[in-house]
């Protein structure tokens, strides 16, 4: 699914500037994502004036919702530079259990980390930021049932719809994604846009 600069614009015509205007986020999907955890935020986001670039292991390569839903990603990891993008996405399923096993994602979520630029996750997704090592320290939350793997990792857990510690934003599962939304816009809106490849 794609849409033009032009598309994003309309979607709020006559509301208004668009919080996101110029602001570009990275979504990392891979197989048995959640299907609401990936195409609500991507939506979201693209609503709000942001570019919302789909990233995963390899480029051009459709991957499967947990429910056959079919997502095209545009860029593979190692093809991208944190310095481009204002945030960082990383939805739930199955998903990030494979995401974690490659190691340019998980430098690229430390990178985003180390700008002090949004790194959201929500549900399982929180298994990245363990990989990635990013929890230390951090007040989060995931899926109850990897409460654990959290806390293991360094994090102050708390049982809550969505989490704010500075740049990171966690929630817990599909029902939280409007109060993961508004969190994440928050965090991007509040800083300036990032330096694009080329500039």
């Amino acid at each position: 699914m794609k849409y033009s600069g032009a598309d994003r614009g309309r979607c709020r015509a006559g509301q208004g500037v668009m919080e996101l205007q110029g602001k570009k986020i990275a979504l990392l999907v891979d197989n048995l994502y959640e299907d609401l955890e990936v195409w609500y935020p991507l939506l979201r986001f693209r609503e709000e004036g942001a570019t919302v670039e789909v990233l995963a292991a390899e480029s051009g390569k459709v991957y499967e919702s947990k429910h056959g839903y079919p997502v095209r990603s545009e860029r593979a990891y190692g093809d991208v530079l944190s310095r481009e993008f204002d945030g960082v996405i990383i939805p739930g399923g199955y998903a990030p259990d494979y995401i974690r096993r490659h190691a340019k994602a998980l430098q690229f979520v430390r990178d985003m980390n180390s700008d002090q630029k949004l790194v959201a996750s929500i549900c399982h997704g929180a298994w990245v930021l363990c990989s990635a090592a990013v929890l230390k320290g951090r007040r989060a939350t995931c899926f109850y049932a990897i409460k654990d793997d959290i806390v293991n990792a360094g994090a102050h857990y708390e049982d809550t719809e969505v989490v704010v510690d500075r740049n990171l934003v966690t929630s817990r599962k599909p029902e939280d994604l409007p109060a993961f939304c508004r969190a994440s816009i928050r965090v991007v809106s509040a800083n300036p846009a990032a330096v694009m490849k080329g500039d």
